[in-house]
């Protein structure tokens, strides 16, 4: 009676222990998707607010600082007090007295080679940012850059105004538009184009940064209706 032949053993993991093994690391890569953001968003929230605290809570008066009563430091009291002096110093800066503070302080500051220059920049970008009631990056849109048949992601920034806008050739109306750079959307290109040449995107500003960010992995959803995908999104003005 002749035997059966022996099987050499299988070589690899068994079918079972390799089935757990994936099951495992697809969890855990799961969990990662889910906790790394949050992580992330909670570390720079909480690294944030220490750096106020850190700035602030040195100039605040010991009997008004609440660690001295509970021994416990509480982190954001520093945001508590900047936020109060904040509002108290817009509400001086709209009096008279206030205003007239703020000319003497100016006129003094005027007085200093470096340092005027350093606050009147500082001043007019704060003002652009808060205070401007026009549209200011407000939308996404894609320009023809470096050359023609290559597309970036930019943001317009306001209509070209004053000596930029009086001496670029009448080819309609201008505009400022932002090109930021991948990754780091803080720097990058500021550039002026007819308003023909830019396509308007309907997607958000945020969602834009992200893209942008994110160097295309992020794409977010197509707002556009189906209804509307076959109309062309040229803002108004002057076809090349």
């Amino acid at each position: 009676m002749t035997r059966p032949p022996i099987l050499p053993p299988a070589h690899g993991e068994p079918p079972r222990r390799r089935h757990l093994l994936g099951l495992l690391r697809n969890n855990f890569i799961a969990g990662v998707v889910v906790i790394a953001p949050i992580g992330l968003t909670v570390w720079l929230i909480w690294t944030l607010v220490g750096w106020i605290d850190s700035w602030v809570l040195p100039f605040v008066p010991d009997r008004f600082n609440p660690e001295q009563y509970i021994g416990i430091n509480l982190r954001g009291v520093g945001v508590i007090f900047f936020i109060l002096f904040t509002f108290l110093v817009g509400a001086l800066a709209k009096g008279f007295v206030g205003r007239s503070l703020i000319r003497l302080g100016e006129g003094l500051v005027g007085r200093m080679p470096v340092v005027r220059s350093v606050y009147s920049g500082l001043k007019q970008i704060a003002e652009t940012v808060f205070a401007q009631t026009e549209t200011s990056f407000d939308q996404a849109c894609l320009i023809e850059y470096p050359r023609k048949g290559l597309w970036a992601l930019a943001f317009i920034s306001t209509k070209a105004k004053g000596e930029v806008a009086r001496k670029l050739p009448p080819e309609g109306d201008i505009v400022t538009v932002f090109l930021p750079t991948t990754p780091n959307p803080t720097s990058g290109f500021l550039l002026f184009l007819p308003r023909a040449d830019v396509i308007i995107l309907d997607m958000k500003v945020e969602d834009a940064a992200k893209l942008v960010i994110s160097a295309g992995l992020v794409t977010p959803p197509d707002r556009t209706r189906p209804s509307d995908q076959g109309a062309p999104t040229l803002v108004t003005g002057t076809g090349r």
